[in-house]
């Protein structure tokens, strides 16, 4: 696993212009987002992060939810991104390098139920490579699932559970995970984090990437409702509870249910 880390010392001069980069980045982003340009859910990002807090982004791409998380977490937190695919995994390097934001640890796994090696699917359209619909193969359903073709390349893969004990993580607020399908070997992977810290989960979740692996939306809700888990959407300014998964909505928000 290739993973570059820079140290902070407190009071220095260039840090703080590099959290100003970084605030400017994250403004931009949540800018975007409210027109319509990034995913909407950026703007409910502080209601479920705060200061100090320790964050998974996982299929992190470019870094549209990475550097949002990270000025919320400011460097007293951390934000533990995963991308296993080369060019957006070194454009977010770039850019995490150009804003300052030290207290993000890249990785370049991917991430599932278990530790090890996967070949990673890399779809393509026009013979141009479609990165947003990289999928892990493993367990791909043999029914000949849209996007089970492309080149195939081989990454590395590690789980939310070995990280943390690895790292010596104590305590997980926050995963967001956009893996096109591969969202429950994710939860699976992470089931003592789950167990320990029941952190807020931003899922995609739609049938027709999970359709590949022979589960459904409804299959990744239920399992959640019956951990304790409320889901929730951002619409209207403010995350609404949601009863069921729909069409048109990729992103779902699970968060300990009250009561």
């Amino acid at each position: 696993m290739d993973e570059t880390t820079v140290e902070t010392t407190a009071g220095r001069p260039e840090l703080a212009r590099g959290r100003g980069r970084l605030a400017v980045a994250a403004r931009s982003l949540r800018i975007a987002a409210a027109l319509g340009l990034a995913e909407a859910e950026l703007r409910g990002l502080h209601h479920v992060v705060g200061p100090g807090d320790v964050c998974f982004d996982i299929g992190a791409a470019y870094g549209m939810y990475t550097f949002p998380l990270a000025e919320l977490v400011g460097p007293g937190g951390a934000v533990h991104s995963f991308e296993p695919q080369r060019r957006p995994r070194r454009l977010l390097a770039a850019v995490r390098g150009a804003v300052g934001a030290s207290h993000v640890r890249l990785s370049d796994s991917g991430m599932g139920r278990v530790a090890g090696h996967l070949q990673l699917v890399l779809p393509s359209r026009y013979g141009l490579p479609i990165s947003g619909h990289a999928h892990l193969a493993d367990g791909l359903a043999p029914t000949g699932a849209p996007g089970s073709a492309g080149r195939r390349i081989r990454v590395p893969v590690t789980t939310i559970d070995d990280v943390c004990d690895a790292r010596g993580i104590e305590r997980v607020r926050f995963i967001k995970a956009d893996v096109e399908g591969f969202e429950p070997e994710v939860l699976h992977g992470a089931a003592r984090v789950l167990e320990r810290d029941m952190p807020a989960l931003l899922l995609e979740i739609e049938d027709r990437h999970l359709s590949r692996y022979g589960r459904t939306a409804e299959d990744v809700s239920r399992m959640l409702r019956a951990r304790g888990y409320g889901m929730a959407t951002w619409r209207d300014g403010g995350w609404r509870p949601a009863e069921r998964v729909v069409l048109g909505t990729r992103n779902y928000l699970f968060r300990a249910a009250e009561g």
